[in-house]
C-alpha cells in the first residue's frame, strides 16, 4: 500500500508543479517518445536476462504491491512452532517428529501455523532440515553448513530480480535522452516548418528525457531498494529457522535456540525476549 501511495505522490508533485507553472499535463503524453522508451527498455532486458529473469522480476514487483514478505505474524508463528517442535523432540525425542514432518499439512503442531505451511518455501527449507537430524543421516553440527547453503542459493536467486531493476533504473536516463535525440533530429527535419511546429516538437522530444529521468528516479529505482528490504527481511526469517534449529539440535534447550532466532529476525517483527517468553510458556499451556 505505501508503494502505491509513494507512486501517487510522485506523480502528483511532478503534475502539480507543472501545472502551477502553467504547463498542460497532456502535453506530457507523447505516444512516441512512450513507444521509443518502453521498446528500447524491452529490448534491453531480452538481451540482458532470460524469460524466467524476467517473471521473477515481474514477480518480485507484484509482490511488492501485495505488501508480501515477511509480517510480525509470520515471526511470531516461526518462533512458536520452533518451540512446539523443540518441546516434543526434547520430551519424546526426534523420532516423535517423524509423523509431523512426513505430512505437515495433517500435523496437529504444523496445521496451527498457517503462514508456514502455506508457504512452501519456508515449509520445504524447514522439513528438509529436519529430516536428515530425524534419519540419523547427518551430525548435529553438520546440519548448519547444509543449511546454510539452501539460504545462499535462496538469496542469490532473490537477488536477481533486483540487479535487473537497478539496470533499467540505470539506464533510463540515457534512454531518455535517445528518445530526446530522435524527437530533435525530426525537429531539425522540419525546421522550416514555422516557430510553433518546431517548438511543439521540441517539446514533445524532452519529454523523452522527462519520463526516462522520472521513471528511473521516481519509480524504479525506490522499487528496487523496497524489494531488496523486503528480501533483507526474508534472509532474516530464514537465518532464524536455521540457527533456531541448528543450536538445538547442538544441544540448546528450546526457549534458547528459540531466543536465538528472534535474534537474527528484524526486532521490528518480534517481541522482545520477555515478552517471547510470555508468548511460549501461552503456547506450551
Amino acid at each position: 500500500m505505501l508503494l502505491i501511495v509513494g507512486y501517487i505522490v510522485v506523480i502528483a508533485g511532478c503534475l502539480l508543479g507543472f501545472t502551477m507553472a502553467g504547463g498542460h499535463a497532456a502535453h506530457l503524453i507523447v505516444a512516441s517518445e512512450i513507444v521509443t522508451l518502453g521498446g528500447i527498455t524491452g529490448g534491453m532486458l531480452l538481451i540482458a536476462t532470460s524469460p524466467a529473469g524476467v517473471k521473477a522480476m515481474v514477480g518480485s514487483i507484484l509482490g511488492v504491491l501485495k505488501g508480501g514478505s515477511v509480517q510480525k505474524k509470520d515471526a511470531e508463528d516461526l518462533l512458536k512452532l520452533l518451540y512446539e517442535l523443540f518441546n516434543t523432540a526434547r520430551r519424546n525425542g526426534l523420532i516423535a517428529l517423524e509423523d509431523h514432518v512426513m505430512d505437515p499439512k495433517k500435523s496437529a503442531i504444523f496445521s496451527k501455523y498457517p503462514t508456514l505451511v502455506n508457504n512452501h518455501h519456508r515449509l520445504d527449507f524447514l522439513i528438509n532440515g529436519l529430516k536428515p537430524l530425524i534419519d540419523g543421516r547427518i551430525k548435529p553440527e553438520q546440519l548448519e553448513s547444509l543449511m546454510q547453503v539452501t539460504v545462499d542459493a535462496h538469496e542469490e536467486e532473490a537477488a536477481e530480480p533486483i540487479h535487473l531493476m537497478q539496470l533499467i533504473g540505470d539506464s533510463l536516463p540515457g534512454i531518455g535522452i535517445i528518445a530526446a535525440v530522435l524527437g530533435i533530429i525530426h525537429t531539425m527535419a522540419i525546421v522550416d516548418s514555422g516557430p510553433q511546429m518546431v517548438g511543439k516538437s521540441v517539446a514533445a522530444a524532452l519529454t523523452g528525457t522527462l519520463m526516462g529521468i522520472l521513471g528511473a528516479y521516481g519509480f524504479v529505482n525506490p522499487t528496487a531498494a523496497k524489494v531488496k528490504h523486503l528480501n533483507a527481511l526474508e534472509y532474516g526469517y530464514y537465518l532464524g529457522l536455521m540457527k533456531g534449529l541448528c543450536g538445538f539440535a547442538q544441544g540448546m534447550n528450546p526457549i534458547m535456540a528459540v531466543e536465538v532466532a528472534r535474534r537474527c529476525i528484524d526486532h521490528h517483527l518480534t517481541p522482545s525476549a520477555e515478552k517471547l517468553e510470555e508468548i511460549l510458556k501461552g503456547a506450551a499451556k
